[in-house]
């Protein structure tokens, strides 16, 4: 077919600069590590329980024996019977909330064989050499869809086709001019779409919207709101305790969580549940269990300022 000139305009392309615009570009996150297991000869991966339980059925539906280990309070691996990693097999990393350090990675990948690395909630932490890492878009920005890979496997012949991101907008574009009630299920049915994804590369869409944000606007918002909760609402937990580069959301702990979370969203405040199936999977009194229930990821994205951050603190108190 003939290329297209003139009728009607597309959306603009921007031309700013991604934030990570050498590593490889795929569609999710869950499609960036079965692209990752389909190319490392190993195969077994050992995974934290405490995860969203799309990483295990990736992992699982790519041919890998999952083997699954504990956390402990400071968020270092508790091995299970099947004792440490060898040779053979995989370690799966997550930062989460951003409290997956730069030592603590290097210390991981020297003592093991195979690393890779989940900043899905740490997007702007630096890749490590010598480490497998997965970034996804869409915990901090208004993307449908998108993932980074950062790797020392070559890409170079890499042929696999280009997703495509217009069917998965009408819940941003809608929120946008709406509501998130009015669109919830609209987000409810694309993010039901990903399970049965394939790993394809990004699409000509999530990367001409990522060429045109504001990176360094978007962290100062960030921290910014994150500094105010901290202030408004101190709290120690495991996921707290280091300033992130660039914060997903502040993780707050209270020992009603699912209560306070219903009486938010009354208040018209969405705060998730972050991997809610761990709450039937896990016994109540495992970590698992009780950092699902009671830890609340409040927001502190680059939408809002100080006044959300007081209004968010003050139901809270008000609960």
């Amino acid at each position: 077919m003939a290329k297209e000139i003139g009728g009607y305009m597309e959306l603009e392309h921007f031309h700013g600069k991604e934030m990570y615009p050498d590593l490889y570009k795929v569609n999710l996150g869950r499609t960036a590590l079965v692209w990752l297991l389909q190319r490392i000869e190993h195969k077994r991966v050992f995974i934290p329980a405490y995860i969203c339980e799309s990483v295990i059925e990736s992992a699982s539906n790519a041919g890998f024996d999952v083997v699954l280990y504990g956390l402990n309070e400071a968020l270092d691996p508790v091995w299970g019977h099947e004792g440490a990693p060898g040779p053979d097999d995989i370690l799966y990393l997550v930062s989460y909330y951003g409290q997956l350090t730069r030592d603590t990675i290097e210390r991981y990948r020297d003592k093991f064989y195979c690393v890779i690395v989940d900043n899905a909630q740490a997007f702007y932490d630096k890749p490590v050499e010598g480490v497998h890492t997965i970034y996804t878009v869409r915990k901090f920005f208004g993307l449908s869809d998108g993932a980074y890979i950062a790797t020392d496997i070559d890409t170079t012949h890499d042929d696999i086709p280009a997703d495509s991101s217009a069917g998965r907008m009408k819940h941003l574009i809608g929120r946008l001019e709406g509501s998130a009630r009015d669109y919830y299920s609209e987000m409810l049915a694309v993010s039901d779409t990903f399970g049965t994804e394939i790993p394809r590369k990004m699409s000509p869409l999530t990367e001409n919207l990522l060429k045109g944000i504001d990176y360094e606007y978007v962290r100062s918002r960030r921290r910014d709101n994150y500094h105010t909760l901290s202030r408004l609402l101190p709290d120690d937990n495991p996921f707290n305790r280091i300033m992130p580069e660039c914060p997903w959301a502040y993780p707050y702990h209270h020992e009603n969580g699912p209560e306070l979370r219903k009486y938010l969203a009354s208040r018209s405040i969405f705060v998730p549940t972050n991997w809610s199936y761990l709450l039937k999977k896990m016994p109540e009194g495992t970590l698992e269990h009780d950092w699902a229930a009671d830890i609340l990821p409040l927001p502190v994205d680059q939408r809002y300022s100080e006044e959300e951050m007081n209004i968010i603190a003050k139901a809270i108190r008000e609960f």
